[in-house]
């Protein structure tokens, strides 16, 4: 435990040294463009990656003052109109990429602006379910940081930092509250982590490692299952609460921190386990059955609206595992190959800059 302490320490002190931690840093942006010129395959992908880019120049953006998702139906208004609006996040992101692997400057003014009047107009909420959607548009800032201009940057910056502390100071993580301890939590905590990685503020660092520790112990078990497979009797939302906890986890290590892939809470629960736990459901050895005991009202209203993958029974697809499968082999490389089972070895954009950053976690390991 000293140990831990101690390179925790250590990494929160020298974290400010890495350019990008939540995206592609100088480094892994340069091996994507020697890749883009050498590999036909790669080079085929980014063709349709850069014609999304030009035509984004020509958008407007579309922000909304309230992101609203969590707990409304498929069909809500409310629902509807966040979901028009969120496709502003992949806009961002591809406008920022572009910037970087073009250095052209019409892109980085695009996404500057798009940042920009999304700062200005939106409000947060301090519900995790709903800010988890900006993960995209905190990229896209992230890849952008350096070179967007004063103005916009204050603005941008000052956005984001409202978002983590509504986070912080939400009303949702008060002590007795269900949303203190579930799926909501492990967003909540990736997304102030995210912030925190991409503002270099190490308030928000040292906040989102506490309760990454503290959410692992007390959502995590032993045995592998999680809180949120036992209330809600499915696969969904135990991939839905390590997606993120996976996420944050390899922002840690990408500073050089712990290995919270591995790390044990002090009842022997860790996101390792819980993720080797739900291998067998992925690669067909068991099955599961969704929904049937869930003690949660909502998951039998989306069951009443029609909602596909809600109806109880319903058995669980392996390919609903993805996101775990594609953040965890960054961990584990012996998943590579069910990965690509899943996934029907397809390969698509973010294929090749999940790749370009697991090779270059593997390079800096050795």
């Amino acid at each position: 435990m000293r140990k831990f302490v101690v390179t925790l320490a250590l990494v929160i002190l020298s974290f400010s040294s890495f350019a990008q931690l939540v995206s592609l840093n100088n480094n892994e942006i340069e091996k994507l463009k020697t890749r883009i010129k050498n590999d036909e395959q790669t080079k085929k992908l980014y063709q349709g990656f850069q014609k999304s880019a030009l035509n984004y120049l020509n958008e407007q953006p579309n922000p909304i003052d309230t992101i609203r998702t969590e707990g409304l139906l498929k069909g809500n208004p409310k629902k509807e109109k966040t979901r028009l609006a969120l496709a502003d996040m992949n806009k961002m992101f591809v406008l920022a990429l572009q910037y970087r692997i073009t250095v052209d400057q019409k892109y980085l003014n695009k996404c500057a602006e798009f940042l920009g009047v999304w700062a200005r107009i939106n409000k947060p909420n301090g519900d995790p379910i709903d800010d988890t959607n900006l993960d995209k548009a905190i990229e896209a800032y992230d890849l952008i940081k350096n070179d967007v201009p004063g103005t916009d940057k204050k603005r941008i910056e000052q956005w984001l930092t409202e978002t983590a502390w509504a986070e912080i100071n939400s009303k949702r993580m008060k002590t007795g509250r269900a949303t203190a301890i579930n799926n909501w939590n492990a967003h909540r905590v990736k997304e102030v982590g995210e912030i925190g990685y991409t503002l270099n503020n190490q308030d928000f660092i040292t906040w989102a490692v506490d309760h990454l520790k503290s959410h692992i112990n007390i959502n995590l078990y032993p045995d592998g299952t999680s809180l949120d497979f036992k209330e809600r009797d499915a696969m969904h939302y135990h991939v839905y609460d390590l997606e993120p906890l996976l996420k944050l986890a390899i922002m840690i290590d990408r500073a050089n921190g712990p290995n919270f892939y591995r790390y044990e809470s002090p009842k022997g629960s860790s996101i390792k386990k819980s993720v080797e736990w739900l291998i067998p459901y992925i690669n067909g050895q068991k099955q599961h059955e969704e929904y049937v005991n869930t003690t949660v009202k909502f998951d039998r209203d989306r069951a009443k609206n029609n909602e596909p993958g809600f109806a109880s029974g319903t058995m669980f697809k392996p390919s609903l595992a993805l996101p775990v499968l594609k953040l965890a082999v960054y961990f584990d490389s012996t998943q590579a190959g069910l990965l690509k089972k899943v996934n029907n070895n397809d390969t698509n954009w973010q294929t090749v800059l999940d790749e370009i950053q697991r090779e270059a976690n593997n390079l800096q390991k050795k």
